[in-house]
């Protein structure tokens, strides 16, 4: 997502950069941090890609809108990142503000006595799914393997093992690029297969979860172990995105990838996992350019032998798949 309809965002010079960063450090708390060309392959679960021009990691909501309006005002892009799964930073890094919500501010967990539970943004994943186990919970049990954070999980609707991360949620509350808040009900969301339409252009801050039922933690946790020993049999354990692409309609990419022969295909340091064909791994050393590579050969293949054109679900951070594929 970005604060302008310009694209692709315009390189600017590493002055127009350090003036940007010193006319935020003025608007922001001192418990924000700010940094300029931020390493981020670090920050990804693929290991991969270059830095960010501008790294924001606002302390809370006031410092957050203050770097939203100032990009706004000089259109420059923002992007947000979490905790850096299902996306390719490209190699060359991002040109924009990148925001992260880091900060323990936004990582709550607040059960309420209605038995909804208010969850930030910021919080991972396997914490909510731990939290929620050892409150006796049910419901969130699918989310304990995916490596993200519930801002992430909205953003995509995360889902694995049936389960889908807005079969949980009552209300959103988000935040536009131009910093005005929102709080969204269910019913006024437009949720598909890994996508929230009103995420193009918010940001997710927090949600209202609802659980599927109270029942006894032991019961909820022998349930985790069974999903997290299906994820140990299915998924590879080098450093990856999350799976590549998008499922077709009546099938699973995974299959057709490896219907093509191409387990094991690998360019460079990336490589289609024998494990599970629809997921790229960093075998040490992957570049961007190397996944971009087998990601187009991946389709062309699929293309060629099976007739159905893989749409990619990792997102390219920063940047737009359709113009590198």
């Amino acid at each position: 997502m970005t604060a302008t309809t310009t694209w692709p965002p315009r390189p600017a010079a590493p002055a127009e950069w350090d003036a940007l960063v010193a006319d935020l450090r003025v608007k922001l708390s001192a418990e924000s941090r700010l940094a300029r060309e931020e390493p981020l392959a670090s920050r990804t679960t693929l290991r991969v890609g270059g830095a960010a021009r501008v790294l924001a990691e606002p302390a809370g909501v006031a410092d957050l809108q203050a770097v939203l309006r100032l990009a706004t005002s000089r259109e420059v892009p923002v992007f947000i990142l979490g905790r850096g799964s299902n996306l390719l930073v490209p190699d060359e890094g991002v040109e924009g503000i990148v925001v992260a919500l880091t900060h323990e501010n936004w990582a709550a967990f607040t059960p309420r006595e209605d038995g909804r539970v208010w969850v930030g943004a910021g919080l991972r994943l396997k914490t909510l799914c731990g939290l929620a186990a050892k409150a006796g919970l049910q419901g969130f049990e699918f989310l304990e393997g995916i490596p993200g954070s519930v801002g992430g999980a909205l953003r995509m609707n995360a889902g694995a093992m049936g389960g889908w991360m807005f079969d949980l949620v009552d209300k959103m509350l988000v935040i536009s690029l131009a910093g005005e808040l929102a709080t969204l009900p269910r019913a006024a969301l437009r949720v598909e297969y890994r996508h929230c339409g009103e995420l193009d252009a918010a940001v997710a801050l927090g949600a209202l979860l609802r659980p599927a039922a109270r029942i006894e933690a032991e019961a909820i946790g022998r349930q985790i172990d069974v999903y997290r020993r299906k994820r140990h049999e299915t998924q590879p354990r080098e450093p990856s995105a999350g799976c590549m692409f998008k499922n077709p309609s009546g099938t699973s990419a995974g299959r057709l990838i490896d219907e093509c022969g191409l387990k094991g295909e690998r360019i460079g340091g990336a490589q289609v996992s024998p494990v599970h064909a629809n997921f790229i791994v960093n075998l040490g050393g992957a570049t961007a350019a190397d996944v971009i590579a087998l990601v187009r050969r991946v389709r062309y293949r699929v293309r060629d032998l099976r007739g159905v054109d893989l749409q990619p679900e990792v997102l390219f951070f920063g940047r737009r798949w359709e113009d590198v594929l």
